[in-house]
């Protein structure tokens, strides 16, 4: 019996906490996630990143020694010129 009502408890307290959470909407990262995965990608010194009406980031980053534009889209590949 003790079980049982253990279990419940439980079960009711992890649907509350996730009741909580916000989900982020699909397609959109924020900013620091912008620059989690340039850093991740092997760019340093990431920064002016602002994000355009189409939800991707743009800003420069360096890679090596050399400064780039680079942008961050909501899903697929980074881009640097």
């Amino acid at each position: 019996m003790r079980r049982i009502l253990l279990t419940l408890v439980l079960v009711s307290a992890a649907g509350v906490a996730s009741a909580q959470t916000k989900p982020n909407p699909a397609g959109t990262i924020g900013s620091a996630d912008a620059k989690v995965r340039l850093q991740a990608l092997g760019y340093k010194n990431v920064h002016d990143l602002r994000r355009g009406p189409d939800g991707q980031w743009v800003g420069k980053a360096t890679r090596g020694s050399i400064e780039k534009s680079v942008t961050v889209p909501p899903r697929g590949n980074v881009v640097a010129r």
